[in-house]
């Protein structure tokens, strides 16, 4: 998988005969379809499409992750053209490293139901105790320092981003597709995403969409991961994280911390004292 450049076949015949499909990914609202693939003693993550709407989310994902390296965020490994055997339509494939793990929010259209459910990856980490969901977050937030760093910004970060080793106790980001350069001026009436996480400027078409944009998305993933559980608002953090949270998520950007490094650096000072 690492040696192919093209692909003028139908993908998933390509990808069936050259491995064993092992999972599927078919409910996803980016158009993009994705396989876990076995070659030999390795497993992939491949993700593609032919749709003309989808394709540019794969190639926004391999613009970031030419830049972008960081010990939590899935590697990119290469990336392969497509074309159908009539060529009349062209496509993308990515392909990742195969990754240990459970994805805290799956398929769309589960909403609080799928979050609740106590059998579920997500309600099952938010039941670990609170040490443990730090150093997670401390994970996500280190990986975005990189990506802030390297000059992008980011879109449609939310838990289904996030997958978690709970043996390993090792955090994963996944599915990077909407994260673009910043800042940049919303030309749409709103970025995709989930609504629980997004930022009030992502819903309105003319907002710069910056670091403080991000920074909202950050301070959105510790209050919901670190809800008491039944996802109502009450932190498990304590009071002096749930402020630098607040602060994080403050409606108007003014109000957030400029930076997402110096929004970090809070929330690391606040969880050490």
């Amino acid at each position: 998988m690492l040696d192919v450049e093209q692909i003028d076949a139908d993908v998933e015949l390509f990808l069936t005969d050259v491995g064993e499909v092992f999972a599927e990914f078919r409910q996803q609202d980016s158009g993009c379809q994705a396989l876990g693939l076995r070659v030999e003693q390795d497993r992939w993550f491949v993700k593609f499409s032919v749709e003309q709407h989808a394709v540019p989310s794969l190639r926004r994902a391999a613009a970031l992750h030419r830049e972008v390296e960081h010990p939590s965020v899935i590697p990119l490994r290469n990336v392969i053209s497509l074309r159908n055997v009539s060529g009349s339509r062209s496509g993308l494939a990515l392909v990742y490293p195969w990754v240990d793990g459970e994805v805290l929010y799956g398929a769309p259209g589960g909403g609080a139901t799928q979050r609740l459910d106590a059998a579920g990856a997500h309600a099952r980490f938010r039941a670990l105790p609170v040490e443990e969901i730090l150093a997670s977050l401390d994970a996500v937030y280190d990986a975005h320092v990189a990506v802030a760093a390297s000059g992008f910004v980011a879109a449609d970060l939310y838990d289904g981003c996030l997958i978690y080793d709970f043996p390993a106790r090792r955090t994963w980001l996944c599915d990077l597709d909407e994260y673009r350069r910043g800042p940049f001026v919303l030309d749409q009436d709103r970025l995709p995403g989930s609504t629980r996480f997004m930022a009030p400027e992502e819903f309105r078409h003319g907002a710069t969409i910056d670091q403080r944009t991000t920074v909202f998305n950050l301070g959105r993933a510790a209050q919901v991961l670190l809800d008491e559980g039944d996802l109502q608002g009450r932190f498990r953090g304590g009071a002096v994280l749930a402020a630098v949270a607040a602060q994080a998520t403050e409606r108007d950007p003014a109000g957030r911390y400029p930076s997402v490094a110096e929004f970090v650096d809070a929330w690391r000072s606040a969880a050490g004292s």
